[in-house]
């Protein structure tokens, strides 16, 4: 264990003597934690609604302020025609028309039934299908508050419960996907440059002619960057709570646990690219190009992975990320537990061992 800490000191030196490791391992998380948890938004706001007010009735009237006064319509560029309604749709002065036939409060006085009409633009799908949901939440609103308590309008009506993120923040479903895909990305990049870097300083010989293993060299210089990827886990979780307001519902004890074993797969994996070039440059760019994309597109961090063909679908069970995700988010939103989330908990032991167990054979034989 001595030698072990020996190369530990050694790997404690280079790293607080070399300035852009000290950037690469915290100041850039910081950064893309503030950058993407304000660029990537999927919240869709500023949808331009015009109205048709064929009722002209102050409850038609408050129906038209309920949804100009919300935070996801604004008023259109100009005004729909009465002649033709759907002029403001091809113009793109608008995005939906609200149309309220003559009738309305007398539909609200009476409890008879009444229709509202809603035209949409589906050029733009996401946006449509974003209009027509909060559409169906506004009026259902709307109808609560002025209807007598116990009654509803003729027809069906739906109750809505949004669970876990009731305001539909993007912020708390990305943030935790963060945290996985910078772990990832700084904990393989640091690891590939530094042995890179040995080997480019022709040090690494010498590290190896000293009497030590290469089992205790594998450990010596992971030990420092699992610190240093705690720190940066934990820098950016603060963030997200914080800064963000993402909640926190469950166990940072089962959270640190699985970190350590995600920490440990990444750096399982910048060991085994590290074996397998020869530079720091080429080191980096195989790092990012192995870590950031599969665990940005094949994770589920940004899209479904049942939507994806077959195929991408069979490779997203070997990205770690894929289970660390899972794991995050279940803990910090749904407060999940280890009951919960076991499964992924064991696959992501287990693709763990094997990164751990084909880094250690690989930088062996390389040795050798």
């Amino acid at each position: 264990m001595g030698k072990v800490r020996w190369i530990i000191g050694k790997e404690l030196r280079h790293i607080l003597r070399d300035p852009r490791s000290l950037v690469i391992a915290i100041i850039m998380p910081i950064m893309m934690t503030l950058l993407y948890g304000y660029a990537i938004n999927l919240d869709i706001k500023n949808i331009r609604l015009a109205v048709l007010d064929y009722d002209r009735t102050s409850a038609s009237r408050d129906l038209a302020a309920r949804f100009h006064h919300s935070a996801y319509f604004t008023r259109p560029l100009a005004e729909a025609a009465l002649s033709d309604p759907e002029a403001a749709l091809k113009r793109g002065d608008a995005h939906a028309v609200l149309i309220i036939q003559p009738g309305f409060a007398e539909a609200l006085r009476d409890l008879a039934p009444y229709q509202l009409g809603l035209s949409l633009d589906g050029a733009d799908a996401n946006l449509s299908s974003a209009a027509a949901g909060y559409s169906n939440i506004i009026i259902r609103q709307f109808l609560a508050d002025q209807l007598p308590d116990g009654a509803t309008l003729p027809g069906v009506t739906l109750s809505q419960r949004v669970l876990y993120n009731p305001d539909l923040k993007s912020s708390h479903f990305f943030v935790p996907g963060l945290i996985a895909v910078i772990l990832m990305m700084i904990s393989a990049l640091l690891t590939s440059i530094t042995i890179a870097r040995e080997k480019e300083s022709g040090t690494m010989e010498q590290l190896l002619s000293a009497p030590v293993r290469s089992h205790q060299v594998i450990l010596g210089k992971v030990i420092p960057y699992i610190g240093l990827a705690l720190v940066d886990g934990i820098l950016v979780l603060v963030i997200g709570v914080f800064h963000f307001g993402v909640p926190f519902a469950g166990s940072m004890a089962l959270l640190t646990v699985f970190g350590l074993v995600y920490i440990t797969a990444a750096l399982s994996l910048g060991i085994l690219i590290s074996a397998l070039v020869r530079t720091q440059q080429v080191a980096m760019m195989a790092a990012l190009v192995v870590t950031v994309l599969p665990s940005v597109m094949l994770s589920g961090f940004i899209f479904d992975i049942k939507n994806m063909p077959p195929m991408l679908q069979a490779i997203t069970y070997i990205v770690p990320a894929r289970y660390f995700l899972l794991i995050i988010r279940g803990v910090m939103l749904k407060g999940s537990g280890l009951a919960v989330l076991w499964v992924q908990a064991a696959t992501l032991i287990a693709l763990t061992a094997v990164l751990l167990t084909a880094a250690a054979k690989r930088f062996k034989m390389k040795i050798g």
